[in-house]
């Protein structure tokens, strides 16, 4: 069930993302094809008012009779060439705005448009129109009119345009991609804490199941039943008094999962010697199964790490009580500290039964029993290591495991030294 809404919550994070890049990316694109008409406007106007500078200069203006003479001027001047296909047509009017002379398709007689830039539209291309006014010595003598096409500018448009259309939809694929990718991030933290709660859920029914069993059928029998034993009553609330212990047992365990999940806050950590405190934990331990003599071996110098005393306590209290659980009397536990490069190494080795090849991979796993029979005897739920790997990552280290069938397992915590190491 969460497996659908989780992929159609990712689907709808990648649509909108997706969405919302693409707006902006069309706007963008958009952004980009304006400027650029603009430049390439720029570009022609800019190269037309030249040519049509040069052109007006060669006009003659007659002061005494107030003709204006024309045959220097490219183009409209008489018999003269063209100097160039750019130039579709070229006109001038006098300071009447009437027709005088012209290059090109025929004009309209009266000068009708407004001296600067026009675009003009014709029906097989579109051109770039400037009218200039011509002065002589502050005198208006007329006006001159050329125009050019925009063929080039239409085309460099055009292979903007295609670069756009096969640009933009590619990029749309490339941050659909993107959003289903930053969509399965951003939902990671999501899954994980809801895969945390149903594992907690499945753990916590699973195991409490046998035990609240137990305490119905004694509670059950204890209610119907006729005898005045007094004794066996004891026993039987005695039973449900060891079970709910356990059951609180292991629900103070899954708990202490459920909220250790994360790395530990620096305001959490301390400054601890390992070597001091590995010495004070051995001398005050004591085997919960039996008196087992926990042989120690720390290096003279000090190793420090920032860690929490209470869980680190209890990381390596667990693997202690483990080994002592699975070594016969007679056995023997050590606990060493060594230094190996940048890290402090605790060892719990112990010469009990082992661990099969099998099961190693799984031996951190929650619930995971290499004997469920001798693990039900010995009153564990599979919790131990995977509270002390737990303890462990949440320091920021690492644990491990080797182990030989019938000769002993060896434990490790692999935890940072501080700098001053």
């Amino acid at each position: 069930m969460f497996n659908r809404q989780f992929t159609r919550s990712r689907i709808d994070l990648a649509f909108w993302f997706a969405l919302t890049m693409g707006s902006i990316l069309v706007v963008f694109a958009g952004a980009i094809y304006y400027l650029t008409i603009l430049e390439e406007l720029e570009d022609t106007d800019r190269l037309l008012y030249k040519k049509t500078r040069v052109m007006a200069v060669n006009a003659e203006y007659d002061r005494l009779s107030g003709q204006v003479n024309l045959e220097n001027v490219p183009l409209v001047g008489v018999n003269t060439p063209p100097i160039g296909t750019e130039i579709v047509y070229a006109r001038w009017y006098d300071e009447q705005r009437q027709l005088f002379q012209f290059f090109g398709t025929t004009p309209s007689p009266q000068l009708l448009v407004s001296p600067g830039f026009h675009t003009i539209s014709t029906k097989s291309v579109w051109l770039r129109q400037v009218t200039l006014p011509v002065y002589e010595d502050g005198l208006l003598i007329g006006y001159l009119q050329v125009a050019t096409s925009l063929t080039s500018t239409q085309q460099n448009l055009a292979q903007l345009r295609i670069i756009l259309l096969l640009a933009v939809p590619v990029t749309l694929g490339f941050i659909g991609l993107a959003g289903w990718f930053l969509g399965g991030l951003a939902m990671q933290p999501i899954q994980q804490s809801y895969t945390r709660l149903q594992r907690f859920t499945a753990d916590a029914s699973h195991e409490l199941r046998a035990p609240l069993s137990a305490v119905i059928s004694n509670a059950q029998v204890g209610i119907i039943s006729k005898s005045s034993d007094r004794q066996s009553q004891i026993l039987r609330f005695e039973k449900i008094v060891k079970v709910a212990k356990s059951m609180e047992t292991l629900i103070g365990q899954l708990l202490f999962l459920a909220r250790h999940e994360e790395a530990l806050a620096r305001e959490f950590l301390t400054h601890i010697d390992l070597t001091m405190w590995l010495q004070e934990l051995a001398d005050n331990y004591i085997s919960p199964v039996s008196e087992h003599l926990i042989k120690i071996a720390v290096p003279p110098q000090s190793l420090k790490v920032e860690a929490n005393p209470d869980l680190l306590y209890q990381a390596v209290t667990n693997l202690l009580n483990n080994a002592c659980k699975y070594t016969p009397i007679g056995g023997t536990v050590e606990l060493r500290l060594l230094k190996r490069s940048h890290l402090a190494i605790i060892q719990v080795k112990d010469s009990g039964i082992g661990i099969p090849p099998q099961d190693l991979p799984h031996i951190f796993e929650r619930f995971y029993r290499v004997d469920k029979k001798r693990a039900r005897k010995t009153g564990g739920f599979g919790l131990g290591l995977a509270i002390v790997q737990q303890i462990v990552q949440a320091h920021g280290g690492e644990t491990s495991v080797g182990s030989i069938v019938g000769q002993g397992s060896t434990f490790e915590i692999r935890l940072p030294l501080t700098n001053s190491n």
